[in-house]
């Protein structure tokens, strides 16, 4: 959904930028994976471009359920996007800012694919060579996918480190073929 990002962007860029001027980088992102929760809900989905519900009731809405922890920005904004009709994006928004918060604080999120479930020691290795390698800190998702026969996948932004059987295997076949 390349456009509901791009569209979601300068609003994620203005939180942030707002939550770095104030000092609020941690409560931003929890406010915003609330909002972004509740606009994904299944109950608040249908009201979400429903013709019959106005601009001001969706608002309220998510105010009422973030009650207690939305702040008065917070509202503000929930009313900006409903009057925008850019509630639905909320999720990109929460997606898109904790990208940047990462990259202020110098993490990078690296999506490491294995083809078996690695020890506590071999993904403590892994994501310190991967540390060294791009000299910031690694915040790693790991997951285990039998398709790849052995070896890992790791993707960091773009750049995607293959080092798996299935890639090596792919890489030979294309080699082969040309």
């Amino acid at each position: 959904m390349a456009e509901a990002i791009t569209v979601a962007r300068p609003y994620a860029e203005a939180v942030y930028k707002h939550a770095v001027a104030s000092e609020n980088l941690e409560q931003w992102s929890k406010i915003l994976r609330l909002a972004a929760s509740v606009a994904e809900h299944d109950d608040v989905k249908p009201l979400i471009g429903n013709p019959v519900i106005s601009v001001k009731q969706l608002a309220e809405v998510f105010i009422e359920i973030g009650k207690g922890k939305f702040n008065s920005e917070t509202r503000n904004l929930m009313m900006l996007l409903a009057e925008n009709k850019r509630i639905f994006i909320l999720p990109q928004i929460s997606q898109l800012f904790e990208q940047l918060k990462a990259q202020h604080e110098g993490v990078l999120e690296a999506k490491i694919v294995s083809a078996f479930a690695m020890e506590s020691k071999q993904l403590k290795k892994l994501v310190d060579d991967l540390e060294q390698k791009f000299k910031r800190k690694i915040d790693a998702q790991v997951s285990v996918d039998p398709e790849l026969i052995g070896g890992v996948k790791v993707e960091i932004g773009d750049e995607i480190l293959d080092a798996s059987v299935r890639g090596k295997l792919d890489a030979m076949a294309i080699a082969l073929k040309s």
